[in-house]
């Protein structure tokens, strides 16, 4: 059987954690294999999820927006970038889009609060170096 992906896929044992449900629901899962346009999704029992949702890498930090590829047992093929990108901000105001938007703009804020509490830090370590 011939590889389709057009990019190579690197072998990994990430925890991750699949969110739908409007964030209602979640599993766990192993991310056992990752390229930049996918992952292979193993989890400990079959699951049902919907096509579209929202994969939670906690050693990278990251949300993907994710659509399911295909299934095979207790596996799940995903691709990244499920959601359609537009140079319009305002795009078509589908619930599509809009998730992607939410989960670009809370990953950011992710990002932000750490160097927001790194600096924090550092003013801190500043403060106590100045004679009294």
């Amino acid at each position: 059987m011939a590889d389709r992906r057009s990019s190579a896929r690197k072998k990994s044992f990430l925890q991750g954690r699949v969110y739908y449900n409007n964030q209602r629901s979640s599993v766990d899962c192993l991310v056992r294999d990752i390229s930049e346009q996918g992952a292979k999704l193993v989890f400990a029992d079959s699951v049902a999820i919907p096509d579209l949702v929202e994969l939670y890498l906690p050693g990278k930090d990251e949300v993907h927006p994710v659509r399911l590829q295909w299934r095979k047992g207790h596996e799940i093929g995903v691709g990244f970038g499920a959601l359609k990108k537009t140079d319009d901000p305002e795009a078509d105001g589908s619930p599509t889009y809009l998730l992607g938007r939410v989960l670009k703009l809370e990953n950011e804020c992710v990002v932000l609060k750490k160097k927001i509490a790194e600096l924090r830090g550092q003013i801190r370590r500043l403060r106590s170096d100045e004679p009294i």
